[in-house]
């Protein structure tokens, strides 16, 4: 009981001391991350099309002398680039908690986002859906509670949101805060739930890899099944950016998704494993995966060492037990050797395995005092985004993980215009607080539509000049009744217009 007490004493004074410190080197570590990469990085990317931005100015008479910290937007120049510059105002708009209150500690806002409840005036609908090797696997439809019809027609062409909870399953406060904007602003969001997750059960002995799409590219087509008419948003959060990015890179310009964003996204996966986390993150992300397996634990034991599985006290000996190791027969030994499996491993599911094939815009939201993901300079690629024309980083000092609260985080300005047809009374959905970064999500989603749809319109218009000859001939066919332009057809889930646009902005 004694050793039990001091344990409990050693995490609460890790918990108070540690995130003190990292707040008070944040802007050092900030500063050498400028140097490094930033300042000549800055100077040269203006040049060639203003894509890094960053905002300072004076707080005024609540923060004094103290400046407002920076928000890069990271990408390689492009048309795409310049146009989100111009019309995202989110992106250089972010005032976060600067002065010592429990929201300027990177870990207490990451944990009070993850682990605190939310009274959400949000509802869901599950459908379980049974995929090609009789697995399960679910997807819950959001909906609001004062909705009378639960779920929506398929014939509705509001967007289609796709959610990807962190690796572990968790349904978080910053989740749920992200159904309730999205619903209010027009979306049809869908949580995606992974083997034996949040309740879906496990009818295989199979549980879904860290970086494996193909679960999830089973439930995209039956969304575009069940939503035909509606454009296909995805985010993820925190360790489930490494499904969606892995999806993205293996279906190319055949995703069905118009545009995608990571929210506080881990990149380096195998290294974040390996030596990442310090041992009390590690020991609760561990203990819950492990209350969350032990209900299949029987059933689990035909093909995993379950004694190895449940004495696991890293999420690598986790991961390890549960992908990399089988179960021996009796008498014998595993002659597993673990080491080489563990590459291998990851060598099929690293996320950034197949990233020079995604072909939609994708932006990350990150922080550099991100106490999960780790060192920025080390943790994010900064290369992909220099190089990737499809890849678009927003770097904050300060933000946690799935953190980002602001001073201001009362403000319900919200992202500009709604993308879909259908929006909430606003005594329901809407009323409350709007994370930054979901309103920064919303703004890329718009911004990014309205870019497509103008270069569409020009490549018609263009077609259009050339097909009737240009010059006076247009103006001889103009009051002809019958139109010599052949008509394209339209493709019902667009994906032809996808794969033109990824040649259009990355001029």
């Amino acid at each position: 009981m004694l050793e039990w007490l001091v344990a409990l004493c050693f995490v609460i004074l890790v918990v108070l001391i540690w995130p003190g410190f990292k707040y008070f080197n944040t802007k050092s570590q900030s500063d050498a991350l400028h140097q490094e990469l930033g300042i000549s990085q800055l100077a040269k990317i203006d040049k060639t099309g203003r894509c890094v931005s960053e905002q300072e100015g004076s707080d005024g008479a609540q923060a004094g002398d103290e400046k407002k910290r920076a928000v890069a937007l990271i990408c390689k120049p492009s048309a795409l680039a310049n146009y989100l510059l111009k019309h995202c105002r989110t992106f250089s708009n972010y005032s976060p908690c600067v002065w010592w209150t429990w929201r300027a500690s990177a870990l207490l806002q990451s944990v009070y986002e993850a682990c605190c409840p939310y009274d959400s005036p949000v509802q869901f609908v599950r459908d379980n859906l049974q995929l090609s090797d009789e697995g399960l696997v679910a997807l819950d439809w959001a909906v609001p509670t004062y909705q009378k019809r639960r779920r929506t027609s398929s014939h509705s062409t509001s967007p289609v949101l796709l959610i990807i909870p962190n690796s572990f399953g968790k349904i978080t406060r910053n989740l749920l805060k992200l159904c309730e904007t999205a619903l209010s602003h027009g979306y049809l969001p869908a949580v995606f739930n992974r083997r034996s997750h949040n309740g879906t059960p496990l009818t295989t002995l199979k549980l879904q890899q860290f970086g494996d799409p193909a679960d999830l590219r089973e439930a995209v087509r039956y969304i575009r099944h069940r939503q035909p008419a509606g454009k296909l948003y995805a985010v993820s959060e925190s360790t489930g950016s490494g499904l969606l990015l892995s999806y993205l890179g293996e279906c190319g310009s055949s995703s069905y998704v118009t545009a995608a964003v990571c929210l506080s996204p881990v990149f380096r996966c195998q290294s974040w494993f390996e030596n990442a986390l310090c041992w009390p993150l590690q020991w609760a992300l561990a203990l819950y995966q492990k209350i969350c397996l032990s209900r299949y634990k029987t059933v689990l034991g035909e093909t995993i060492q379950t004694d190895t599985l449940f004495s696991s006290c890293s999420l690598r000996d986790l991961e390890e037990a549960l992908f990399c190791q089988t179960a021996a027969p009796p008498g014998t030994s595993s002659s597993c050797n673990t080491s080489a499996t563990w590459d291998v491993y990851w060598e099929r599911n690293e996320p950034l395995r197949d990233v020079d094939e995604v072909a939609i815009p994708v932006l990350s939201v990150c922080a550099q005092d991100d106490p999960i993901r780790g060192d920025a300079q080390s943790t994010i690629p900064l290369e992909l985004f220099e190089t990737n024309p499809h890849f678009f980083l927003l770097l904050t000092d300060h933000g946690g993980h799935c953190g980002f609260s602001t001073q201001s985080e009362g403000s319900h300005a919200g992202a500009s215009g709604s993308v879909g047809p259908v929006a909430a009374p606003s005594s329901g959905m809407g009323s409350r607080q709007i994370s930054w970064s979901h309103k920064a999500l919303l703004e890329f989603f718009r911004a990014t539509t309205d870019f497509f749809a103008a270069e569409e319109r020009t490549k018609q218009l263009a077609a259009r000049r050339r097909g009737l000859g240009g010059g006076a001939a247009g103006r001889t066919f103009r009051n002809r009744s019958v139109s010599t332009c052949k008509r394209v057809p339209e493709c019902s889930h667009n994906i032809h217009a996808i794969y033109n646009w990824q040649r259009s902005y990355t001029r």
